[in-house]
Order: C-alpha cells, then structure tokens, then sequence
C-alpha cells in the first residue's frame, strides 16, 4: 500500500501560524533565515555584514515586522515582501547615521572648525537623492514580481493606462473602493482577476469602462494595498 506524501507548508502557511501565536516557530523561522537577512543588508550596504554589525540589526527587526505584517495583499510572498522592508529600514538607519553626522559637522564648525558647508551640502542632497532611488528601485522591482502573479507586466500597465486625467482619476477611484472593500480586495488577491460584476454595482462608472481600464485598475488596487511609498505618491 502507497504511502501518501504529505507536502510541507509553504512558507507563506507558516507565517499565518505564526501570526497566531505560535512564538517557537517564530523563533525557528528568524534563526533560519540570518543568512538571508545578512545577504540583504550587505547588497544595502554594498560590503559584508555579520551579526554583529548595527546595520544586521535593523535587518534582524526590519524581518520580524514582515512576519508580522505579511498578507496575500502585499505581494508574491514572504521573501519578496521581507527584502522590500528590510532595504528600506536599512536605507532609512543609513540615513539617519548620515543627519546625525551632519549634526556633529555642525557643532564642530561652531567650535571654530573650517568645514565647507556648500560641499557637505551638495553631498548630503547627493545622498538623499541616491537613497531614494533605491528605494523606488526596490518598490519597482517588487511591483513588478506582483504583478506576474496577475499575468501582467508593467509594459501592460503602460500600453493600458487612460491617456485622460479624468480617466486616471476615475480608475484610482475604483481601485480606492476596491481597497477599501475586504470582499472586494480579497477575491482579487485570492483569484487575481477583477470582480467586474459586483464592482459596477457600487461605483458610478460603467462596466465598459472598468473592463477597458482593468489592467490599470488591477495595478493600482496592488499599489494602493502594498507597502508602496513612492508609488503611493506618484499616483496620488
């Protein structure tokens, strides 16, 4: 008589159960996965990090608040959605390592040091404007790993985005409501297609209209649900 082989949870599984209290495998999930943690924080860094290093830190914190936070919503899985998060806290704590040197700058300048204030300035502004190009090449990179699971690419969005303000205007409104309504939302995430028939019951515009702008729609509704910053901003 055959054995029937019982397939492993997915990792994805794994986090609800942790979710739900289970501290000991939360505590196995973040051992086993130092070494991922370490590869993120040093492609951040650009040099090689240890578990001792503050920077590894951040990281360890920045992949329990994935475990924490991670649902269907926010993406392709727990990795893809942990990078995301650990990148950005790396960036912001390199960041804020580079204000409080600025601080110390200034307060040596002030006890008669020469330090060129233009120079440290236009390197500063440098520095903001790298970091957050990393960060909108990150959110880019996981947008675009969503978006496979619909079987889209951001040439589609492109191609099928409204070439009208109004338009736009009213694509974001839908994909608002549509994040706005758990039912909505969830079939979405759960099926990956768009629930055109119970949407046209509680918005204003027509069904035509919202199957002409799905492709736009589905995006936006990924977007407005992520954990997308910039994204957030430039469609808003």
């Amino acid at each position: 008589m055959l054995t029937k082989v019982q397939t492993p949870p997915s990792l994805e599984t794994l986090v609800l159960t942790i979710q739900q209290g289970d501290k000991q495998l939360h505590n196995e999930m973040i051992q086993q996965y130092k070494p991922f943690i370490a590869k993120v924080v040093s492609a951040v860094c650009k040099r090689y990090i240890s578990e001792a290093d503050d920077e590894f830190s951040i990281g360890l914190i920045a992949f329990n608040e994935a475990i924490e936070n991670y649902t269907i919503q926010k993406g392709r899985s727990l990795l893809a959605f942990a990078e995301l998060i650990i990148k950005r806290r790396v960036i912001d704590y390199i960041r804020k390592e580079k204000r409080n040197q600025t601080l110390l700058y200034n307060r040596i300048e002030n006890e008669g040091f020469i330090q060129g204030k233009v120079e440290r300035d236009i390197s500063l502004s440098n520095y903001k404007r790298q970091s957050e190009t990393s960060y909108i090449q990150e959110e880019m990179t996981y947008f675009c790993q969503t978006l496979k699971l619909f079987k889209l690419t951001l040439e589609d969005i492109i191609n099928t985005s409204p070439k009208h303000k109004d338009a736009r205007g009213n694509a974001v409104e839908v994909a608002s409501f549509i994040v706005k309504e758990k039912e909505l939302k969830d079939k979405l995430f759960l099926k990956r297609q768009l629930p055109i028939r119970l949407i046209e019951k509680h918005v204003k515009v027509s069904r035509k209209t919202i199957e002409r702008n799905r492709k736009y729609i589905i995006a936006m509704v990924i977007i407005l649900a992520g954990d997308y910053v910039y994204l957030k901003d430039y469609i808003m």
